[in-house]
C-alpha cells in the first residue's frame, strides 16, 4: 500500500474520529501536553529586556517546533514501518490531535443555543470559551458577530491549515502548524510580550498565510467578487484573520467587527438570530471542501507515482 494511500485513508479515519469523538480529555491531548510542557518558559521569557527577550524568545520557538516535528517524524517513521492494517488506525490516532473541526463547530453552536435557553448573559458566558473579549460590555448583536468571527478565523487555524500542512509535510508537518498556532496563542500578544513573542507572531502569521486564503476561497463564491473579498480582509490589523472573516461576512450578507478596531462588510445588514446557524452552515461545508481537497491531493500523490 502506498504512502499516499496510507495517508488518505489515516486522514479520512481522523476526520470520522473527530465528527464522532471530539477532541480528547486534556490528560490525553498533545496540544496540552505542548501548553504544560513549555509553562516554564511562558513565565520566564517576558521578563527579559527587550533584545534578550527577542533572542530567547525566537530560539524558543525553533526549539519547540523543530522539536514537536522531529517527534512527529519519528512517529511517523515508525507507523510507516508497520503493515498497513496497523499504519493507517495509528496515523489516524496521531494525526486527530492537530486539527478539531467537531469542537469548534460545537462551542459556536452552543452561543446559539445560549441565546435561545437563556438570552444574552448565557450567551456571553458561552462565547468565554471562543475568545479573549470582555464578553460582558458585547450587546447581542456583539456577541453574534463575535462568534461568527470567531468560527470564521478558527476555520483556518484549526481545520484547513493543519490539513494544508499534513498535505505538505505529513504528520510533521501538521504537528508543526499545532505548535505554532499553540505558541502565537500563548505568547503573540503586545505588551509584555512584545519582544518574547514576536518572533512566534510572525511565524504564524507567514506560515499561514496560505491557508487563510484558502479558507477564505472554500467560504467564498464567485458571485461575490474577488476584489470586494481583498478589500475587507485588508481592514483587519492581521494579515491573514481578515480573509476568512471578510469572506464569511460578504457570504453572509452580515456586517461583522470587532468594536473601536475594525468593521466588514459595513453596509451589510445586522447579525440576526439566524446569522449564526447560517455561518455554521457555510463553515460546515468550507470544513468538508478542505477535506476533499485534501483527500484528492493525497491520492493525485498516488496516481502520480502509480
Amino acid at each position: 500500500m502506498s504512502a499516499a494511500l496510507v495517508f488518505a485513508a489515516a486522514l479520512a479515519l481522523a476526520w470520522l474520529i473527530d465528527r464522532r469523538f471530539g477532541e480528547p480529555r486534556d490528560a490525553w491531548h498533545p496540544v496540552a501536553w505542548l501548553g504544560h510542557a513549555i509553562m516554564p518558559l511562558h513565565r520566564r521569557l517576558p521578563n527579559l529586556a527587550p533584545r534578550a527577550a527577542l533572542v530567547a524568545g525566537t530560539l524558543a520557538w525553533w526549539v519547540v517546533v523543530g522539536g514537536v516535528a522531529a517527534l512527529a517524524w519519528g512517529l511517523q517513521t515508525a507507523i510507516f514501518a508497520l503493515p498497513h492494517w496497523a499504519a493507517v488506525p495509528l496515523l489516524a490516532l496521531a494525526l486527530k490531535p492537530s486539527f478539531a473541526w467537531r469542537m469548534l463547530r460545537d462551542e459556536v453552536a452552543a452561543v446559539d443555543a445560549a441565546f435561545k435557553a437563556g438570552g444574552l448573559p448565557a450567551a456571553q458566558q458561552r462565547l468565554r470559551n471562543l475568545c479573549s473579549r470582555d464578553v460582558e460590555r458585547l450587546d447581542a448583536r456583539e456577541v453574534r458577530e463575535t462568534a461568527i468571527e470567531t468560527l470564521a478565523e478558527n476555520l483556518n487555524d484549526s481545520v484547513v491549515a493543519p490539513l494544508f500542512w499534513f498535505c505538505v509535510a505529513g504528520l510533521p508537518g501538521a504537528w508543526a502548524w499545532r505548535a505554532v498556532n499553540t505558541l502565537d496563542a500563548m505568547w503573540g500578544y503586545r505588551g509584555r510580550w512584545e519582544w518574547a513573542g514576536k518572533w512566534s507572531a510572525r511565524a504564524d502569521d507567514v506560515l499561514g498565510w496560505l491557508p487563510a486564503r484558502l479558507t477564505a476561497l472554500l467560504l467564498w463564491r464567485p458571485a461575490l467578487g474577488w476584489a470586494p473579498l481583498a478589500h475587507e480582509a485588508a481592514r483587519t490589523p492581521s494579515p491573514n484573520g481578515g480573509w476568512p472573516m471578510g469572506a464569511m461576512a460578504l457570504r453572509l450578507g452580515v456586517r461583522l467587527g470587532k468594536p473601536g478596531v475594525y468593521t466588514l462588510n459595513e453596509h451589510g445588514a445586522e447579525a440576526d438570530t439566524t446569522a449564526l446557524a447560517r455561518a455554521l452552515g457555510i463553515a460546515g461545508q468550507g470544513a468538508g471542501g478542505a477535506l476533499v481537497a485534501a483527500l484528492l491531493w493525497r491520492l493525485a500523490e498516488f496516481a502520480w507515482t502509480f
